[in-house]
C-alpha cells in the first residue's frame, strides 16, 4: 500500500483577498474550483505549475469571524530559487512575521494569519 500527498487545506475568511496574497507573495494560481449550487462554501485549488502539489482554500459562507489557529505551530514551506528577491518582495508587502537568519529561512504570514516557511534552494 502506498500514499502520495494530493494537497494541504487551509480555511480562510476572504477568499479573493487569499487568492490575492497567496499569487502575489508565492506565485500561486487557481487550478480548479468546486462551488455547490446553495453556495454554502468555495473551494479554490492553487498550483505552482511545477509540481503536483497543491493547496487547498476552503471559504465557509456561515463564517463570519477570524479562524483561531491556536499556536499556530502549523506551516507549509515553500523553496524558491532566488531568496533574496523574495525576501526583498516579502518585506515590501510587509508580510514577514519571524525571520531565522542562523537557519537562512523566513516565515510570511497570509491574510489569515497563517505561517507560511521561506527557503532557499540549496
Amino acid at each position: 500500500m502506498k500514499f502520495t500527498f494530493a494537497h494541504n487545506n487551509i480555511n480562510v475568511l476572504d477568499l479573493e483577498k487569499s487568492l490575492k496574497f497567496y499569487n502575489e507573495a508565492l506565485g500561486l494560481t487557481e487550478t480548479r474550483r468546486h462551488e455547490p449550487e446553495d453556495g454554502s462554501f468555495i473551494i479554490v485549488y492553487l498550483g505552482d505549475k511545477t509540481t503536483p502539489h497543491l493547496l487547498e482554500l476552503t471559504w465557509l459562507s456561515d463564517w463570519d469571524h477570524p479562524y483561531d489557529l491556536g499556536d499556530n505551530e502549523f506551516h507549509l514551506a515553500f523553496v524558491t530559487d532566488d531568496f533574496d528577491g523574495a525576501y526583498k518582495k516579502h518585506k515590501e508587502m510587509g508580510c514577514i512575521c519571524f525571520e531565522n537568519p542562523t537557519m537562512g529561512i523566513y516565515f510570511i504570514n497570509d491574510p489569515d494569519g497563517y505561517w507560511l516557511e521561506v527557503i532557499p534552494s540549496r
